[in-house]
């Protein structure tokens, strides 16, 4: 155990790149010397992305993404402090790509076509870039886009007609829902891709694997008894009829709930 002392000099824990008053800034902390030119922090958090969406979580680095850009890793420390600087503003970045509804525009909207469009961008979102959701809980997430989403999210379900001390189930409700379904999603077709299958051939190797053991006999009858009830289709047929069938029922709730 680090001694008392040990402890006190550590830095503290960083709470976002957003309140360090770096985010906005054109280069990090170090003083002195020229700007490395070509890089500014637009191109460095679009090389995050690139690097995270074909490599993953796990293999980024500083030093990966100096490779991918040409630079020494030094350099990159003008624009950001540390490695969880950069995940963060990556974060940000590819909430950017969520379409908002127009709450502004027309007043007679429907809220419940609103919202299924939402929760569908937010499930995209998420399977689109497999390693955002672990990032979700270590940040803040107060940056410009999600921000946005944020306020985009508050307003939509004040027009659902829930009540104030409500609403935060609401909201917890559908996109906790959501961000578990696309994260599931997204894991199991990064699984598809490494094992170079497609999702029905992977299911359909999978399910051949454990049916007929006696471990599993009374998970797998059940499991084909929803399946047939369900009907048949691609992975991805039957996935989209899920999801849309659960956001219906949550939509179900929210209206019960918001006509008490």
């Amino acid at each position: 155990m680090a001694a008392a002392a040990d402890r006190d000099t550590k830095r503290p824990a960083r709470t976002s790149v957003w309140l360090d008053g770096k985010a906005a800034a054109p280069r990090g902390r170090r003083a002195g010397g020229d700007q490395p030119s070509g890089l500014d922090r637009v191109r460095i958090t679009a090389a995050t992305v690139r690097l995270l969406d074909a490599e993953g979580l796990a293999k980024f680095s500083m030093r990966r993404l100096a490779t991918e850009l040409n630079v020494t890793a030094m350099s990159l420390y003008w624009y950001v402090d540390s490695k969880d600087d950069l995940l963060e503003l990556a974060s940000d970045a590819v909430v950017g790509e969520v379409v908002l509804p127009d709450l502004d525009g027309d007043p007679d909207a429907d809220w419940r076509d609103q919202l299924r469009g939402l929760a569908q961008g937010y499930r995209a979102l998420l399977v689109r870039h497999p390693w955002l959701s672990p990032l979700m809980g270590r940040f803040l997430n107060i940056g410009p886009n999600w921000s946005g989403l944020s306020l985009c999210v508050l307003r939509l379900i004040r027009r659902t007609g829930l009540p104030p001390e409500r609403r935060a189930g609401g909201i917890a409700a559908v996109f906790q829902f959501v961000y578990g379904f696309g994260t599931i999603e997204g894991h199991f077709r990064e699984r598809c891709a490494e094992a170079g299958l497609s999702q029905d051939e992977y299911f359909t190797r999978a399910m051949g694997a454990i049916d007929g053991r006696p471990e599993t006999a009374r998970v797998m009858d059940s499991a084909r008894e929803v399946a047939e009830a369900r009907g048949g289709g691609t992975v991805e047929d039957m996935r989209d009829r899920d999801f849309a069938f659960a956001v219906e029922l949550l939509i179900s709730g929210i209206e019960a709930q918001g006509g008490r």
